[in-house]
């Protein structure tokens, strides 16, 4: 089994990156374990309380559960992957099942931060975009995907978002084994990302 982390900031291309990867690779091969669907479930605050939370604080996410997961993963066994609803900051109680692959991919942009998580990857990779392009990347999903208004983005980007990138994402760069800048468009670089997975499967 070969694990992948891919980190990198909010609209770096993380997600492009690992849904090419997962498609050259083939699903049959492949899945992905997608750090966003493991946020803090937020059910027993009421709402307006909700968005006032920093959702881009490490502590918001449930590092623990996504371990056990993983481990879970590792020694043959399903899981059933928690769906979250950003609109609601709450999971929603529903649940899509994970067999496991030769190949996961870990992907958030906390993927390379806690110690605990590093420790399973055999590649780490950090994607890398310059910052306009993160944030516009970001204000068309949070109102295409999640709802929100452009004055609510542009707040939470430069209170939380950009402040929080600062100081627990921008600095997990060190811990990759690649980096791989201009996101999901550096075809190149994915090519080498697959080619090199291949041949460590072809080695085990």
């Amino acid at each position: 089994m070969f694990i992948i982390g891919i980190g990198g900031g909010t609209g770096s291309g993380k997600t492009t990156v690992a849904n090419k990867i997962n498609e050259i690779i083939g699903k049959e091969n492949c899945i992905i374990l997608p750090m966003d669907n493991y946020y803090r479930d937020m059910s027993h605050i009421p709402l307006e309380e909700r968005k006032k939370y920093n959702y881009d604080h490490p502590d918001m996410i449930e590092y623990t559960l996504m371990i056990g997961h993983l481990e879970q993963l590792i020694s043959g066994k399903s899981i059933d992957l928690p769906e979250y609803d950003f609109t609601q900051y709450t999971r929603t109680g529903n649940f899509v099942k994970l067999e496991p692959k030769s190949v996961i991919i870990v992907e958030g942009i906390f993927a390379l931060y806690y110690d605990d998580l590093r420790k399973f990857y055999n590649l780490s990779i950090f994607v890398d975009a310059e910052s306009d392009v993160r944030f516009i990347r970001r204000l068309e999903r949070d109102i295409k995907e999640r709802g929100r208004t452009i004055e609510s983005v542009i707040n939470q980007y430069l209170n939380l978002v950009k402040p929080m990138h600062d100081a627990y994402v921008e600095p997990t760069k060190k811990y990759a084994d690649l980096i791989i800048p201009k996101g999901g468009f550096n075809e190149k670089a994915i090519d080498v990302v697959v080619e090199f997975i291949f041949k460590k499967l072809a080695e085990s």
